[in-house]
């Protein structure tokens, strides 16, 4: 007890030794006012943002997320339909999932915004190529598709970036430089639809190059004389050029009974049923979309003509105040 009391009384007496200090401290704080406390409050906000990592940003990681699915979906792509299409999907709906992230813990980026703008780009032009390879006598409509999404995407971005307030991002479109990009930016309701829908189009078509003879003849097998349908005149009469999801069995799997040939076997049963319906349904935004990517196209390139012309103004003005 005589110790205990010992030590009690030392640390007493040391806070009655510090109490002054903290009391002068904060007089000092009091009569400084307002300019004190700020400049504690910056030190404190400039300690966060060395500590803060962009790159770790929820929303972020979930773009990288994204990212990976997508890969994966390109993995099965080939063979693996019902896979990839999971896959891809999931890949996709994330997209509604990294802004919410960014809105409710306070994390929007511009890293963030072009990695998402990136994935959308790159995992829509990587399945049009499929569907290009798929039915090479419509490449060229898919080609064109992929043409315009990255060029509307990119001309639009470049000139919010350049003509746009600093920071402005690509999302807000004044509603005097055009209500269908307005109401397509800021309504989040209709941007979710427009996008999952138009890669629902473009996920139905997939799956139709599966099980849709009416699409691919190649689907339907003739056999020879003698009845079998691996036989080379078979193959060679009923495999459409380039097509994927018909190759010759035994180019690709030395084992019949391989999953991978298992796989494209049930593949080539799938019903084309849901995939023409969800094709029916999506079709019409599908094409709402590339209207509205000719839309932002025309007017992101008229905003950088008008900035081209301003800029030309200001030049000839200041050529004409050095010749005088």
């Amino acid at each position: 007890m005589g110790a205990t009391g010992r030590r009690g009384g030392k640390a007493n007496k040391q806070a009655q030794e510090t109490l002054p200090d903290q009391v002068a401290e904060l007089e000092e704080v009091m009569a400084n006012g307002k300019p004190k406390m700020n400049g504690t409050v910056g030190k404190i906000d400039e300690r966060i943002e060395k500590e803060e990592n962009i790159f770790l940003f929820i929303p972020n990681v979930i773009g990288y997320s994204r990212i990976i699915l997508a890969i994966a979906s390109l993995y099965y792509m080939p063979l693996h339909p019902r896979t990839c299409s999971l896959l891809y999907s999931v890949s996709c709906l994330l997209d509604a999932l990294d802004g919410l992230a960014a809105r409710r813990y306070n994390q929007s980026t511009t890293f963030g915004a072009v990695l998402d703008m990136v994935t959308d780009r790159c995992t829509t032009s990587c399945l049009l190529v499929f569907l290009a390879s798929a039915w090479p006598r419509w490449s060229i409509a898919f080609q064109g598709l992929i043409s315009l999404d990255l060029a509307s995407h990119y001309i639009h971005m470049y000139a919010t970036l350049t003509m746009g307030a600093q920071g402005q991002s690509h999302k807000k479109v004044d509603s005097s430089r055009s209500r269908v990009l307005h109401l397509y930016y800021t309504n989040r309701t209709v941007l979710f639809l427009f996008c999952s829908l138009n890669e629902l189009f473009f996920i139905a078509l997939y799956l139709l190059s599966f099980s849709s003879p009416l699409l691919t003849p190649s689907l339907l097998l003739n056999t020879n004389a003698n009845g079998d349908p691996n036989h080379p005149s078979t193959l060679a009469s009923s495999a459409q050029p380039g097509h994927p999801a018909n190759p010759a069995p035994s180019t690709l799997f030395l084992n019949p009974w391989s999953a991978g040939a298992l796989e494209a076997a049930r593949a080539n049963k799938m019903d084309s049923t849901v995939p023409w319906i969800l094709a029916g349904l999506s079709a019409p935004v599908c094409l709402g979309k590339q209207v509205i990517n000719v839309i932002q196209l025309v007017k992101a390139s008229r905003w950088l003509a008008e900035g081209d012309v301003e800029a030309r103004k200001r030049r000839r003005r200041e050529e004409g105040k050095k010749d005088t």
